[in-house]
């Protein structure tokens, strides 16, 4: 059985390289992911069919992106990774957002994990 911290890893690498397979290798099939903004949420889905259907969806924003973990701290059934975010938009996203406009952001990742070590809840927090 991989490690949190394999899991983690492998979950990262499959972002930042585009590839929604690899990213949701260790998901729970009932997993819940929230995306929360300045203490808001902004996004949530439950499945992770439904999770990989989003994942898809939002490589087409993107020409670069990349998530550096920052640090990696584990719990009983939770490890939190803080990151360091960058990516180059291939969309418009907003008035203020345009094709070619870089982000960069830090923020924080929460993975839930269940007792077969698969991931039950995933939270970006920015």
């Amino acid at each position: 059985m991989n490690s949190r911290e394999e899991i983690i890893k492998n979950y990262i690498n499959g972002y930042n390289s585009f590839n929604t397979e690899m990213m949701s290798r260790d998901l729970d099939e009932n997993l819940l992911f929230e995306n929360i903004s300045n203490g808001n949420v902004t996004d949530s889905l439950v499945g992770k069919q439904e999770f990989m259907n989003q994942a898809e969806q939002a490589k087409s924003f993107f020409s670069e992106r990349h998530q550096k973990i920052t640090a990696m701290e584990h719990f009983e059934n939770y490890s939190e990774i803080t990151i360091e975010y960058s990516a180059k938009l291939s969309k418009d996203l907003s008035p203020e957002l345009n094709i070619g406009d870089s982000i960069q952001l830090s923020g924080k990742s929460i993975f839930e994990f269940s007792p077969e070590n698969k991931i039950i809840v995933l939270k970006d927090i920015s």
